[in-house]
């Protein structure tokens, strides 16, 4: 019994030598003999001899399994090393294998859909038949503006000539200097022109065609990234698929790239695809030390490009950056992140400002301010994170105070240091907007009626609704956003997140790249119900957000928690569902939007404008190179892409001066007097003005937004009398006084052409007075 016994407690040390091992199973029987008690000799009698032999038996077999596990023996390790290996392995394989078809699925995705843009811009535009007068003109809402300068860096004697001709451009607006990279943010045009002579594309394919090709390619990388975004955030690439989906159903709402390809955001809003797409595994737990430099590396690169082609792109990445300082406030993520986004926001601002000729308006930006206020802020407050609930939530309240304090101090006195024109405007045109004010201001009241900023109508929630992607999102925003808001009183009661959260838990709304979106969608949510414009942002990421709800395990756990499922198994039945729902969904949408699409491409819709075609020749034959034309902004973008020739204004909306040129060049519809016209325009150096029926005669039932609406309320020519809005002059319209062809107005100028749409009336240099 004593020889057993000590084999048995021998087995049980871990760690120590026979020799170490033996003198403690002697004191244990010493302690068992002397403390416990001598042993019954009645139950030593009782054991029989087979019993003994039994014992003893036992006895070699413990021996003999003691002297294998000491020996360390093949027989007893091999095995389970060899099974974890080959775990690992179909493991490791498993994964390679659904992201190697999940990158081929988002690749697939993105290059059918650009070769679809471009089968649809050719069906629309009959784009392939036209001569290159008429391709140019296809580009509209005064987009062709910058197709102008691309062409006009491939014409110079170098690249190098080019880039310096365009910062000294006095070519473009009669009377004045401009830097035409800098007003109009041509870096997409100096790269794509760049590209097309290093290549040698020159002999391959025509520059208009590269052109427009580069922009849809970028349209593409768009529709990958939202394909990897929802992917990364659902775990599958269904949902992927299935955001690519409702993206291309909804079209209209998601881009304007077939009606005006050369536009800033259709540059610009595929690199901020990326860049959220990075930014949302960056912030996933989940995530490997090399992936997650891989997507701060991709995060810096995509937020530079970002600032660099769009000018009204830090508003953007401080509503972005907003929605971060919320989570950061909140502990949603870790300091050292946060800390890695603040170093990427600071340092893509600092070459933006750079590369952008030292632009004062990304100092005076709300993105920097907001990142000065949240560095003093969290400066002042070190330990704003700790303590009960009731404590907390006042820190986080004065935090708020002191950031957005400091935040608008500092934007205040940057705007008094530095010249920034564009601020008074844009809060001006706020206060009407709000109702906060009322302006007989041209430049507000003008930006108003601007369909992009005037509130949306009810056909596009109508539209997300019969594409069924509105429904849904807002069931997956609900479960999501209370979710998150569990998380959130979690937090501030003190209890830690958890980084590894299971299936089982039901917790969708601690993972951070889903508490990011929620913020996301909910802030661009509340300014497209304010913005038409802003459904462009909103729209792509309601289809990504929506498709990785319906496809995630987690959000249908989170809901079955809540409601405490017991008769089905909740993981099984979150399974199920987050396979079937998706499938039902894509179903539905190839049975339905599928032949409409194909439909669009057999369409062919006739577009062409033969009295555009017939001024712009007229223009290029008949008028001098050293030329001035004043009209509408978008109609001089077409004047100068097709001729050269200088214009009076630009179409831009971000620069005050150009506004208030374009005032003064709207004038001929107002109504004004021959030599009040003829001073204006004559300051401008302007030679020719080119009046269009569609303005002067403009009909419309709501009346207020027309252009000569807008200047009889600016000009002062407005009676109102029983709510009705009357216009009252002593002189008649201008545009449709001159066309009586009768003094005064044939003493300052003379007709050139007409035809339907537009009349081009020469300023003369001499006055000649007839009566």
């Amino acid at each position: 019994m004593t020889e057993l016994r000590c084999r048995k407690t021998a087995v049980t040390v871990e760690g120590d030598g026979e020799e170490e091992e033996e003198p403690k199973t002697e004191n244990r029987e010493e302690q068992s003999s002397g403390v416990n008690g001598p042993v019954n000799p009645e139950d030593d009698g009782n054991v029989s001899e087979d019993g003994a032999g039994n014992k003893e038996d036992e006895g070699e077999e413990e021996d003999e399994r003691m002297k294998k596990e000491e020996l360390n023996t093949p027989e007893t390790t091999e095995t389970p090393v060899k099974g974890a290996r080959k775990s690992f392995a179909s493991g490791f394989l498993q994964r390679l294998v659904r992201v190697f078809f999940g990158c081929l699925a988002a690749v697939a995705c993105g290059m059918l859909y650009a070769v679809y843009l471009s089968t649809y811009h050719d069906r629309k535009f009959w784009f392939s038949t036209r001569q290159e007068l008429e391709r140019e003109i296809t580009f509209q809402e005064g987009s062709g503006l910058y197709y102008y300068y691309y062409k006009h860096l491939l014409t110079a004697s170098s690249f190098e000539r080019g880039f310096y001709e365009l910062t000294l451009d006095n070519n473009t607006v009669s009377g004045q200097t401009i830097n035409a990279v800098e007003s109009l943010s041509l870096y997409p045009e100096l790269i794509t022109s760049f590209l097309y002579r290093v290549t040698g594309s020159q002999d391959v394919i025509e520059p208009i065609y590269f052109y427009v090709g580069a922009v849809f390619g970028l349209q593409a990388v768009y529709v990958t990234a939202l394909f990897v975004c929802s992917w990364v955030m659902s775990g599958t690439w269904v949902a992927g698929m299935l955001a690519v989906a409702w993206y291309v159903i909804n079209r209209p709402d998601t881009t304007k790239v077939d009606q005006a390809i050369p536009l800033r955001d259709n540059w610009a809003l595929p690199y901020f695809s990326c860049q959220v797409a990075a930014l949302t595994g960056f912030l996933s737990n989940n995530i490997t030390s090399a992936a997650e430099m891989f997507c701060y590396l991709t995060m810096s690169a995509t937020t530079f490009t970002f600032l660099l082609v769009w000018e009204h792109s830090h508003y953007v990445l401080f509503i972005q950056g907003l929605c971060l300082f919320l989570l950061d406030s909140f502990d949603l993520v870790p300091t050292r992140k946060m800390a890695d986004i603040h170093k990427v926001y600071l340092s893509s601002l600092f070459l933006a400002y750079l590369f952008q000729f030292q632009n004062p308006a990304l100092l005076s930006s709300p993105l920097l301010s907001l990142m000065i206020g949240s560095v003093l802020a969290r400066y002042f407050q070190q330990k704003m994170k700790v303590g009960p609930l009731v404590a907390r939530v006042m820190k986080l309240l004065l935090h708020f105070h002191l950031v957005f304090t400091t935040g608008i101090t500092f934007s205040y006195l940057v705007k008094k240091l530095l010249p920034v024109s564009e601020s008074d405007f844009i809060l001006k045109f706020l206060e009407v907007k709000f109702g906060l004010n009322a302006t007989t201001d041209f430049v507000p009241n003008f930006l108003m009626c601007q369909e992009s900023l005037q509130t949306p109508s009810q056909d596009l929630f109508l539209r997300l609704t019969q594409a069924s992607v509105l429904p849904f999102y807002l069931l997956v925003l609900s479960v999501c956003l209370l979710s998150t808001l569990q998380t959130i009183y979690r937090r501030l009661s003190g209890q830690l997140m958890q980084t590894n959260l299971k299936l089982e838990d039901g917790r969708i709304g601690e993972q951070p790249e889903v508490i990011y979106h929620v913020f996301h969608t909910l802030i661009f949510g509340g300014l497209a119900l304010l913005f038409d414009g802003m459904k462009y942002l909103w729209t792509p990421y309601v289809c990504m957000f929506t498709a990785f709800g319906v496809c995630s395990p987690e959000l249908w756990m989170t809901v079955f928690r809540w409601l405490k499922l017991k008769s089905i198994h909740p993981v099984v039945l979150s399974l199920i569902l987050s396979t079937a729902v998706p499938t039902i969904i894509g179903f539905s949408l190839w049975r339905e939007y599928c032949p409409r699409v194909l439909a669009e491409l057999s369409d062919l819709p006739e577009f062409y404008d033969p009295d555009t075609v017939e001024l712009i020749s007229w223009v290029r034959s008949q008028a001098p190179l050293t030329a001035v034309f004043a009209g509408s902004p978008q109609l001089l973008g077409t004047v100068k892409l097709c001729s050269g020739s200088a214009v009076t204004t630009l179409p831009l909306y971000s620069d005050v001066n150009l506004l208030r040129r374009t005032e003064d060049t709207y004038q001929v519809y107002a109504m004004r007097s021959a030599e009040d016209i003829y001073k204006i325009l004559t300051a401008q150096k302007t030679n020719y003005f080119i009046i269009e029926e569609s303005i002067c005669n403009e009909l419309s039932l709501v009346r207020g937004c027309r252009i000569k609406d807008l200047l009889d309320i600016s000009n002062g020519h407005v009676v109102y009398d029983k709510g009705e809005m009357y216009s009252f002059s002593k002189h008649g319209r201008f545009c449709q006084e001159i066309k009586m062809n009768y003094s005064p107005y044939t003493n300052y100028f003379t007709r050139v052409f007409w035809n339907r749409s537009y009349h081009i009336y020469k300023v003369n240099s001499v006055i000649s007075f007839q009566y």
